[in-house]
């Protein structure tokens, strides 16, 4: 019998909760750290970052008008799915990172458990952040914190995993949907990341992943005119520069998240207040009845 070829496979991009190719039909091949030849990405394009905008703007409202407690409901609900599915997860950072199965393990039970922190924080960040403020009139005056609207994500390099899982969770907690623009040297633990979140309770659309080359997108993301923030945490200075200046197109917002591998498994990836960076704060005046 001659020898079986293996069938490799090309990892989707995930758009309005199903896995998408890309319009242009390109996709990427994947080298390990090591330079093994792995499998293959879709190369997103404008018309794909497009159809991620559209699908995650219809999910936004239905979202945002969750329970805060359904939502961190939710959350938990995707760390336990992907506790269930770790050993997966496991072997995508051995063979994409070039790590050691410890130090795998090590970095999945840490997003699990920075999934799990994020989810206790969204039925309490309002009350933290939110305030009952004191006026000179009979009225009584609110502040409380909402969701900004479509926030896109772009991934570090490294680690491959735990960064994605810190800066989607306090972004979609709040009520936010978003668009992740997947590392381009290790894209395969995110899309898988994400085929594990298509089997948990959260809406299509209120996670996009896109694969690809980040330098394609940064254009189209920075000038697209229904993105409301952005998160970079790619620690590339001339990207970082080109999405700023696309954000005085309609006032995105922008947050930087330059954190050294290391640090993301510590205090500073598990900071309460990178919520802030993606709402806005109503103040409402009521007045008190006699």
């Amino acid at each position: 019998m001659s020898p079986r070829l293996d069938v490799r496979k090309t990892y989707k991009m995930y758009i309005g909760g199903n896995f998408v190719r890309s319009e242009s039909g390109r996709y990427l091949p994947v080298q390990s750290a090591s330079g093994q030849s792995l499998d293959n990405v879709c190369l997103g394009s404008r018309k794909d970052f497009r159809d991620a905008a559209v699908a995650a703007r219809s999910a936004f409202e239905g979202w945002a008008k969750k329970t805060a407690y359904l939502r961190g409901q939710i959350l938990y609900r995707a760390a336990e799915m992907l506790e269930n599915r770790s050993a997966e997860l496991v072997h995508e950072l051995v063979r994409s990172t070039n790590v050691s199965p410890e130090d795998a393990q090590g970095e999945v039970a840490a997003a699990i458990d920075r999934l799990v922190y994020f989810a206790g924080w969204t039925d309490k960040y309002s009350q933290i952040f939110g305030s009952v403020n004191p006026v000179a009139s009979s009225h009584f005056n609110f502040t409380t914190p909402e969701p900004t609207g479509v926030v896109v994500i772009l991934a570090p390099d490294a680690p491959a995993l735990l960064p994605l899982v810190s800066l989607i969770a306090p972004v979609i907690l709040s009520g936010n949907s978003s668009i992740v623009i997947a590392s381009d040297q290790h894209p395969l633990p995110a899309v898988s990341f994400t085929e594990i979140l298509a089997t948990s309770d959260l809406p299509g659309g209120v996670v996009n992943l896109l694969t690809g080359k980040r330098s394609d997108l940064v254009p189209h993301i920075a000038g697209h005119m229904d993105v409301n923030a952005i998160v970079d945490a790619t620690g590339d200075a001339e990207l970082g520069s080109r999405l700023q200046a696309g954000t005085a197109l309609n006032l995105k917002r922008y947050a930087q998240r330059v954190l050294k591998p290391e640090q993301w498994n510590g205090p500073k990836a598990e900071n309460p207040y990178w919520i802030l960076d993606t709402i806005e704060y109503k103040t409402a005046w009521h007045p008190i009845g006699l």
